[in-house]
Order: C-alpha cells, then sequence, then structure tokens
C-alpha cells in the first residue's frame, strides 16, 4: 500500500485501439451524404458530420471546399442510446432507438429558425453504432473533431444546446444563438451575451490558420 508513486504504471496504450479509431473515420467518410432534415425517419445511434454550401461569407472558404467534395464538416455530433449516461442502455430489439434522427431533425430546425442560414445549405452524413460497439460513440465524435476541428464544435460554441426551460434564462445566448440569431428560445437568455465582433474575428483567425496548414 505505501509503493512509491509511478505514473508510468498508469498509461493505457493499445496499437488497437488506435486502428479501430481510423477504420472509424474511413468507414465514416465513404458513407454517403445525404440533404438535411433526414427524408425519411430511420432508428438507429451513433455520430454524425454536418456540412455546409451557402453563400454566407463568412463560411465562404468552408463552403467551396464542400461544393467540390464533401470533407469539411461545420459540425460533428453525437445521438447516444437513452440510459447511456446512467449505463441503462436499453438492449431489447422491442425498443427501437431513434435518437441520431430525432437529432439530426432538431438541428434542422435550429438552421431554420435562424434568421441568416437556410437548412437547404446544409448535408449530413451519420455512422451508425449499436449493441457493443455504442460504447465507441463518445471516442468516435472525439476522434472526429479532433480529425476535422469543426468550426462549429471548435471556435463557435452553443449550436447543439438544449432550451433550457422556464427558470433557467438568466444565463446568456451562446455564440452560435449570437452570431445566427433567431432561436425563439435563445432570445429568452437574459445574461450577458458574447460580443459579436470577437465572435467573427475568431472566425476570421480560423480560416486563417486553416488556410495555410
Amino acid at each position: 500500500m505505501n509503493r512509491e508513486f509511478n505514473r508510468e504504471e498508469h498509461i493505457y496504450t493499445s496499437d488497437a485501439f488506435e486502428e479501430i479509431i481510423k477504420d472509424t473515420i474511413r468507414f465514416f467518410n465513404g458513407t454517403p451524404v445525404l440533404k438535411l432534415p433526414p427524408p425519411v425517419k430511420f432508428h438507429g445511434t451513433g455520430v454524425y458530420a454536418m456540412y455546409y454550401i451557402g453563400k454566407s461569407e463568412i463560411y465562404k472558404p468552408l463552403a467551396e471546399k464542400n461544393r467540390i467534395e464533401f470533407s469539411m464538416p461545420i459540425y460533428i455530433g453525437k445521438a447516444v442510446p437513452r440510459g447511456w449516461r446512467q449505463a441503462r442502455i436499453e438492449t431489447t430489439t422491442e425498443k427501437k432507438s431513434y435518437e441520431l434522427n430525432g437529432r439530426l431533425n432538431e438541428h434542422s430546425r435550429s438552421i431554420s429558425q435562424a434568421k441568416n442560414l437556410s437548412s437547404d445549405d446544409f448535408y449530413y452524413r451519420f455512422m451508425i453504432l449499436e449493441d457493443a460497439a455504442s460504447s465507441l460513440i463518445g471516442t468516435a465524435e472525439a476522434a472526429f473533431i479532433r480529425y476535422y476541428k469543426p468550426i462549429w464544435n471548435t471556435k463557435i460554441d452553443g449550436f447543439g444546446n438544449h432550451d433550457p426551460g422556464k427558470g433557467r434564462y438568466n444565463q446568456a445566448k451562446s455564440e452560435w444563438d449570437v452570431i445566427h440569431p433567431g432561436r425563439p428560445w435563445a432570445d429568452k437568455c437574459r445574461g450577458e451575451a458574447p460580443d459579436n465582433n470577437k465572435i467573427e474575428e475568431r472566425v476570421a483567425e480560423y480560416f486563417t490558420k486553416w488556410n495555410s496548414e
């Protein structure tokens, strides 16, 4: 019990684990790209990416690239099974999970409500991870964000936020809601909002760095 502390004894490494992550990226990049919102209701949980091809000046470099090839996500997200966070995942086949479909439709509504965006300019791809593979959802999402560095994950926070609900509107609007106003519940937030000019400066820096790489 009185052993000398050795950090090296706590480091986990696995070539197999790294290869699984590479394999998920390869598979993900090969999945079909569809227009938002989903054309049919489907069941499943997993990881998804959203792509922008519109004419907004702020995202011009990204949109131009995606019009040629869907290679630069604007956002990466995940949809986990019900009870996932409490380790109470339903495993019966009778109860299908529609979280992934619901999340994509929720994002489509958020974009449609924004005064300076249109869901017609957004596409998405997704990868379903179910049964035992659902344990990889959070890991895959984090790996994809590190790999692609989407601007709505890394520089403009708040796109994936939910309505905080009655009694919780004392918080500030998210950066996403400042730069893309329109979500009704966000307009109820009374906290001191982030500065729009500073957000746009970070966006410009993002694309400057991106173009230099």
